[in-house]
């Protein structure tokens, strides 16, 4: 079973900068599958945020991230991070963890999210101050 959970969310000031945590279990990264972070603000809908492909060789990131949002993994501890600098008040969001067996991270991962078939974190709460 997959199981994903993050951690690293908080309270920030603008500007400031947070790293989540994603660790996957009941994954491997000789599998084939796309990770990702989305996020929800209250009263929005959810916004992909970046992917990453297990082989790391393909990521994507959403506009709005762009530059100061970094996806990495750590492929021995079945790991992915999100390295947020430069936070502004309108990323203050849940953020959540999905990965996908079969899927490629590309634009329309980033865009749509994993299948039906996906698996999600239970997510971890950044809250930017102004």
């Amino acid at each position: 079973e997959v199981q994903l959970v993050e951690s690293g969310g908080g309270l920030v000031q603008a500007g400031g900068s947070l790293r989540l945590s994603c660790a996957a279990s009941g994954l491997t990264f000789v599998d084939d599958y796309a990770i990702g972070w989305f996020r929800q603000a209250p009263g929005k809908e959810r916004e992909g945020v970046s992917c990453i492909s297990s082989s790391g060789g393909n990521r994507n990131y959403a506009d709005s991230v762009k530059g100061r949002f970094t996806m990495s993994s750590d492929n021995d501890n079945n790991m992915v991070f999100l390295q947020m600098n430069n936070l502004k008040p309108e990323d203050t969001a849940v953020y959540y963890c999905a990965a996908d067996l079969g899927r490629t991270c590309n634009y329309y991962y980033t865009l749509f999210g994993p299948s039906e078939h996906g698996h999600w974190g239970q997510g971890t709460q950044v809250t930017v101050s102004s």
